[in-house]
């Protein structure tokens, strides 16, 4: 063992030279143990390729050992010598002791590199060998929750909570239940979870987020607000929880909340354009017009192609009545935008009130086959059909608006008196 505690001593005091040294020694050495425990050491200190080293001199003597060849597979892996590892592991038989422990290896190798079936097949043959091994279903909840099969997910974690196993490497069981219901959109299921933990002392800005979240999905914006001011205060930085304290708080119907939520966030985050959209309609609910046309257009600012924020912003200048901002605006936009019928449409409004009827015209021909099934562009389609002198056209817009709105006065007027000019 004073090789091993001369080793971490020269690891310490950062002596790399003199490490490297120790290892040339060692992979002369006979006395197996110890190096062993000092390629251990190494890989505990990160110093892989050093381990890698020892583990290669350990099976040089000893080359049917199954746990020299788990841990040299370990060791290529993180020096990214994928395939040197897996041949390793494949040398690694049924009926030896480590075959339980390079099915596990080879499930995480395979997980890491996208291959969630191969892995799951992997973790499924080490259950059927050792069907009770906690490890194992440890292993497999993990697989499935990165995959997305919560429900599976949370089975076998619960099936470990109730085995009276509480953790995993560091790993809270309960929090991984309460993540996997959560994930799996069963959020009041979650909640006791979450509440555990913080009752026994686990306040983790995660943890109190994760809590927060689950009350807001449930439709308890009080508890989820509790839960974010605490964790604001802990962690000022933690930048979701202010999109989340105005959702709650609009769920509250406190529209000022919201905003004043929306805009803390925006201080801390002055680059989160979702904290600037959610700001600038809230403005508009306030009847905060020119606030809201700052938010949404610092919104585009930080990202031209966010549709959401342009529709917006369009929907803004014409409601106010700021045609020429608006067609601005749109001619800005790349055409890629400007094939989205809801924004041809805002085009079509202002080019007509700005006396541009040649492309009005064909704007709303452009954007009406896509807005068929919105009433309101069909009148004013209509509307601008028959000023156009373009009757015909008109009928047909105005019969199909009468199909989605059958008691519309206006229309149903209309279309008699046309009946009757017939007859």
């Amino acid at each position: 063992m004073e090789q091993v505690q001369q080793l971490q001593n020269m690891i310490e005091q950062g002596n790399l030279d003199a490490v490297e040294q120790i290892v040339l020694q060692l992979t002369t050495s006979t006395e197996f143990d110890e190096v062993y425990d000092c390629a251990t050491l190494m890989m505990e200190y990160g110093l892989v390729p050093q381990a890698d080293q020892l583990y290669d001199a350990l099976l040089q003597h000893m080359p049917d050992a199954g746990q020299l060849k788990i841990d040299r597979a370990e060791a290529m892996m993180a020096l990214g010598r994928e395939d040197e590892a897996l041949l390793l592991l494949t040398d690694i038989h049924q009926d030896e002791e480590e075959y339980l422990q390079a099915l596990l290896l080879l499930a995480d190798y395979y997980q890491t590199i996208g291959m969630a079936e191969v892995a799951l097949s992997k973790i499924s043959e080490a259950e059927d060998l050792a069907p009770e091994e906690p490890v194992i279903h440890f292993a497999k909840a993990e697989l499935l929750l990165d995959s997305g099969k919560y429900a599976e997910a949370t089975r076998l974690y619960l099936k470990l909570k109730d085995r009276g196993i509480d953790e995993f490497g560091g790993t809270s069981i309960e929090a991984r239940i309460a993540e996997a219901f959560s994930a799996g959109a069963a959020y009041e299921e979650a909640i006791p979870y979450y509440e555990s933990m913080l009752t026994k002392g686990d306040v983790h800005p995660d943890t109190l987020f994760g809590a927060a979240y689950s009350h807001y999905q449930s439709g308890n914006p009080q508890p989820a607000l509790r839960h974010l001011d605490q964790l604001i205060e802990m962690d000022p930085d933690y930048f979701s929880a202010y999109m989340l304290a105005g959702q709650a708080n609009l769920l509250l119907n406190d529209n000022d909340k919201a905003l004043e939520s929306f805009k803390e966030g925006i201080l801390r985050d002055q680059f989160d354009k979702e904290l600037h959209l959610a700001a600038g309609k809230v403005a508009l609910k306030l009847g905060q017009p020119s606030e809201a046309e700052r938010l949404l257009g610092e919104a585009l600012a930080l990202d031209p192609e966010y549709v959401e924020a342009l529709i917006s912003l369009a929907s803004l200048y014409e409601q106010q009545e700021q045609y020429e901002q608006l067609l601005e605006l749109l001619q800005d936009a790349s055409e890629e935008l400007l094939e989205i019928p809801l924004l041809v449409a805002f085009k079509a409004y202002a080019e007509e009130n700005l006396e541009q009827y040649g492309e009005a015209y064909d704007s709303y021909v452009q954007a009406y086959t896509g807005m068929k099934e919105d009433p309101e562009f069909l009148d004013r389609y209509a509307k601008f059909l028959l000023e156009e002198g373009k009757r015909v056209e008109a009928m047909k817009v105005v019969k199909e608006l009468v199909s989605l709105v059958p008691d519309h006065p206006e229309w149903l007027s209309f279309l008699e008196d046309q009946q009757e000019e017939e007859a």
